[in-house]
């Protein structure tokens, strides 16, 4: 029956977070940012937030220390939208599977081009 809350608090906290980071955050360190996942602890003391920045890796890390620096405002706004008694703890870091994903792609694409030409 945990583990049942536990993922819907973590989708819930999705959900918020990526309307915070999109409309209420003025930083402009913060570029395209999508929210991709987020795994919250059994006590729900903390997040593991994974994010996906569009940009250079120097852009991805000021991105990165951008919502570090933000973190405090991003749990009361977090607070205010969400009733729990202690908002979690949020660990901000990055996904790579899109990344991965679309490289995997363009290699099979040119294993692809390249077979039909022989």
């Amino acid at each position: 029956m945990a583990k049942i809350r536990v993922g819907r608090v973590g989708e819930q906290i999705k959900k918020e977070l990526s309307q915070i980071i999109q409309t209420e955050l003025k930083d402009p360190r913060i570029g395209f940012i999508t929210v991709t996942g987020v795994e919250v602890t059994g006590d729900l003391s903390q997040a593991k937030v994974y994010l996906s920045v569009l940009g250079s890796d120097e852009q991805k890390e000021a991105t990165l220390k951008a919502l570090g620096s933000g973190s405090g405002f991003i749990r009361s706004e977090l607070g205010k939208r969400i009733r729990f008694r202690h908002i979690p703890e949020l660990i901000f870091k990055f996904d790579s599977s899109i990344e991965y994903g679309s490289r995997i792609e363009t290699i099979l694409e040119q294993i692809n081009n390249g077979s039909k030409s022989q």
